[in-house]
């Protein structure tokens, strides 16, 4: 099918799950926030996996293709598998600064980091038990991992990269064996720190996906837009990414107005089109939808292009969220009558 959607990662969580004015009054967090959650601890995960079903089911409702579990059991999308690792004391954590630019506690490595058992599976399978579409899950990449900790054991960050790596590349292969249709490596910090990027970002990355069996994807963009608040209008690190080896590139258009002629040189990817804008509250038309996914078409065949938000929606009000979802669908669906596919 021509112009398949789907989310890039999360989906808003109810508020009667998670402090939402907390949540959107922080930066995103990258210890642990048991403070975040409403529910006692004996309930909580009951709690949170009635409301991964309704965003399962608020995703089919709307007509998405490819299916998540809207990242609902996370505080961010990086925390939960993080502070999961061996190696990383979480409990008097460190700081770095955030791509803002502000500090903000984050783990602190104190040894060798090193995956002590499968962190998304259980929600993996949970989330195919609950629909009968494709699957998408999402993991936090290796050197964004590294940019969001303290370093006190690594002789470099490079190294600690290397290592954080090896723990998303078995969290994959666990992933694909446990089902999953895609798996999707979040690098935002590539865009924000792309010399570090060139350096080894890439190189680690690369690392995450060897020996992988399965189809792969990689997320990067320029923030929440509930966090991040003014955006460039390119990206200083995309082209790059070409040479990494997995096979769907997912990015931003809508917020920053992207000029698509970039995506010619991600030659031989399928594209991940961001086509709608978190930054705004006001739903989309699905015929301006459209206009979003028209713009790059001049640029790599039809069927090259899966579409989707240009980041997650975790921040939006819930109905503002389905429906831009909705206008998504549907604007997909517009283009994709154009091409003569119903």
């Amino acid at each position: 099918m021509l112009f398949p959607t789907m989310l890039v990662g999360s989906y808003p969580q109810p508020e009667w799950l998670i402090d939402r004015k907390k949540l959107a009054g922080r930066f995103p967090p990258r210890t642990r926030a048991r403070e975040l959650w409403r529910i006692p601890a004996e309930f909580l995960a009951e709690a949170q996996q009635d409301a991964t079903i309704m965003a399962i089911k608020a995703q089919e409702e709307a007509g998405i293709d490819i299916v998540t579990d809207g990242e609902i059991r996370r505080e961010s999308y990086s925390n939960r598998f993080a502070t999961a690792l061996d190696g990383v004391d979480i409990d008097n954590p460190g700081t770095a600064l955030d791509r803002s630019g502000h500090p903000n506690p984050v783990p602190r490595i104190v040894g060798p980091i090193r995956r002590r058992h499968a962190v998304e599976v259980e929600d993996l399978v949970f989330l195919k038990r609950h629909t009968t579409h494709k699957v998408k899950m999402t993991v936090p990449g290796p050197f964004t991992m590294s940019q969001q900790a303290q370093n006190d054991f690594y002789p470099t960050l490079e190294a600690a990269a290397m290592d954080y790596a090896a723990a998303v590349n078995a969290e994959i292969k666990d992933l694909f064996a446990a089902g999953a249709d895609i798996v999707q490596v979040d690098e935002p910090y590539m865009q924000a720190r792309p010399k570090a990027a060139e350096e080894y970002g890439l190189k680690a990355l690369n690392a995450a996906l060897d020996g992988v069996a399965g189809v792969t994807a990689v997320h990067i963009c320029f923030g929440y837009a509930a966090v991040i608040h003014t955006r460039p209008s390119g990206y200083s690190f995309l082209g790059q990414l070409r040479a990494c080896t997995c096979q769907q590139v997912s990015f931003e258009t809508a917020q920053s107005q992207l000029d698509c002629a970039v995506i010619t040189q991600l030659r031989g990817k399928k594209l991940i089109l961001g086509v709608l804008d978190l930054s705004d509250m006001n739903i989309e038309t699905p015929e301006a939808v459209a206009a979003r996914i028209r713009r790059a078409l001049p640029y790599a065949p039809a069927e090259d292009f899966i579409i989707a938000p240009d980041c997650g929606m975790k921040y939006l009000p819930r109905d503002v969220a389905f429906g831009k979802m909705r206008a998504m669908v549907i604007g997909a669906a517009i283009v994709r009558a154009e091409h003569g596919e119903r």
